[in-house]
């Protein structure tokens, strides 16, 4: 199964971006592509649908329609998801590259409660979007360590491993 991960956070050397990048550790049964093209996409501004879209937004789109399933990890920006996330969800708004696609939802944060609203938030969007969310984890920084070339999913590691084998 093609998996795409999507980080929803803009910086370059983020923890939810890591944990994405090592999800291959905990399964072999899944192949992960990891999405660059967010950061590109312009700012969402309702359009009617014509061939005059952007060559980067077409991507994105081409992108999440040739994904068996997708994983979107998260922090948490001023108790929502960040814009990033959000503006790359609206370009699919009207196109439906999501309806009926699994979908597994994740937020990556310091410690609990933060992430709650950031993940509310997502779901909410994802709903409206017609995904099917398989699952939602809130996951904290203390069930994740890294190391220069590794990461140590702890804690975290085995709700991880159940949520990805509902992909299969």
């Amino acid at each position: 199964m093609n998996i795409v991960t999507i980080s929803g956070s803009a910086r370059p050397e983020s923890s939810n971006k890591e944990l994405l990048m090592h999800l291959s550790s905990l399964t072999s049964k899944l192949k992960f592509h990891h999405s660059t093209l967010l950061d590109d996409l312009p700012l969402f501004r309702y359009e009617p649908e014509s061939n005059q879209l952007p060559k980067i937004v077409k991507e994105w789109r081409k992108e999440i329609e040739a994904a068996d399933g997708v994983i979107i990890c998260i922090p948490e920006y001023i108790h929502n998801m960040p814009a990033l996330i959000k503006n790359a969800l609206e370009w699919l708004a009207s196109s439906g590259e999501l309806v009926g696609k699994k979908v597994l939802a994740i937020t990556l944060t310091p410690h609990s409660p933060r992430g709650e609203k950031a993940m509310q938030s997502l779901l909410w969007s994802l709903t409206a979007l017609d995904a099917n969310i398989i699952a939602s984890l809130s996951l904290y920084k203390n069930e994740i360590s890294y190391s220069s070339e590794d990461v140590i999913f702890g804690d975290g590691a085995e709700v991880l491993t159940e949520a990805l084998n509902l992909f299969i």
